[in-house]
């Protein structure tokens, strides 16, 4: 990825025109404007763009392939959305190409070279790298090196990168839990799971404290439990813990994802306190775990459809050189199930 690439998505984006009306300048097609011409022609001189850097680009713009990467396709937050990336994508007339990093840093940049040397038309990124609070510099730096020929929408940030993003409103999908929450008498609320280094976990712990602040309820440390993990095995382990230390139990859980809270139920159970009775517990991402887990969880979750229509449009807008949003974000949709109970005041 270190040396310059010279395609027509670069010609396009410094001219300001699609790719399509670069192919129709080096074809020779006449229905394009002499300014817009000039622009071109100025540009494939400059960059020296040869007949065969023109027949890769060309054969690029056809290929109708776009490479999806995440980090571990059983999670089923990212399941349910290469699911709808691949149904948005495949009514568009373009094609999923899949790859899974397994959580391995070097092997998702692996993945990008190599997608990236198969010329996808585009890339969607999720979570790894982009879900980092602090972006690293020399993947930023990689990251823009691609984007000057190929589009990248990722799901998260990268400071100072030329990615586009379609994230989904953590701050708003907070608020709106804290506010149920709080709304039905509770007040010793724990938020469980995740790392603080992790963007997503970060907005959710900031928000989590601003609705206390809000709603006048005292802010306790023990109540925002931080894991290593996002996993069942860490909900688990962080809510036995919980138990083991005797302080104050909450009133209500609010896993960070939808397999901490299965972790944090079965914990629940094991010390014989019932939910919502005892103990209420609430969730992100509203995956199949949540309508399948007993009782079934509230849980915060997105219009994944939406979510898979608005990647790949991003995706295929900035393809043809139609300037998307650098950012949107996706609205949260609150699920209320048995999970969660009413305090009387």
């Amino acid at each position: 990825m270190g040396r310059e690439r010279v395609s027509i998505y670069r010609i396009a984006k410094e001219a300001g025109v699609s790719p399509a009306t670069v192919s129709r300048v080096l074809t020779h097609n006449a229905n394009v404007s002499d300014e817009k011409r000039i622009k071109v022609e100025e540009l494939i001189q400059k960059y020296g763009f040869s007949p065969n850097a023109m027949a890769r680009g060309l054969s690029s713009t056809q290929s109708k392939i776009i490479g999806l990467l995440v980090p571990d396709i059983r999670n089923p937050f990212y399941a349910n959305l290469a699911v709808e990336c691949e149904r948005a994508a495949s009514e568009r007339g373009y094609i999923l190409l899949l790859s899974n990093s397994m959580n391995n840093m070097n092997l998702e940049e692996y993945h990008l070279q190599k997608m990236f040397e198969q010329r996808v038309d585009a890339l969607i990124l999720m979570g790894g790298k982009v879900d980092e609070l602090v972006s690293d510099e020399a993947y930023v730096e990689k990251m823009n090196q691609i984007a000057d020929t190929t589009p990248v929408v990722i799901t998260g940030k990268l400071d100072g990168s030329d990615c586009y993003q379609v994230n989904i409103d953590e701050a708003q999908a907070m608020d709106i839990l804290m506010e149920y929450l709080i709304s039905n008498g509770h007040r010793n609320i724990c938020i469980m799971g995740g790392r603080k280094d992790v963007n997503s976990t970060y907005a959710k712990r900031v928000r989590y404290r601003s609705s206390l602040r809000k709603y006048g309820i005292p802010f306790r440390e023990e109540y925002m439990v931080e894991t290593q993990g996002y996993s069942v095995e860490s909900g688990l382990k962080a809510m036995d813990e919980l138990f083991a230390s005797n302080m104050e139990l909450p009133s209500a859980v609010i896993a960070i994802n939808d397999f901490t809270a299965l972790g944090i139920v079965q914990s629940i159970r094991q010390h014989s306190y019932r939910i919502p009775e005892d103990i209420s517990v609430a969730s992100f991402d509203n995956t199949f775990i949540a309508d399948s887990c007993t009782p079934r969880l509230t849980d915060m979750g997105y219009n994944y459809d939406k979510f898979g229509d608005t990647l790949v449009d991003t995706a295929i807008a900035a393809l043809e050189g139609k300037k998307p949003l650098k950012l949107q974000l996706i609205p949260p949709e609150l699920v209320i199930r048995e999970s969660c109970r009413s305090i009387e005041q």
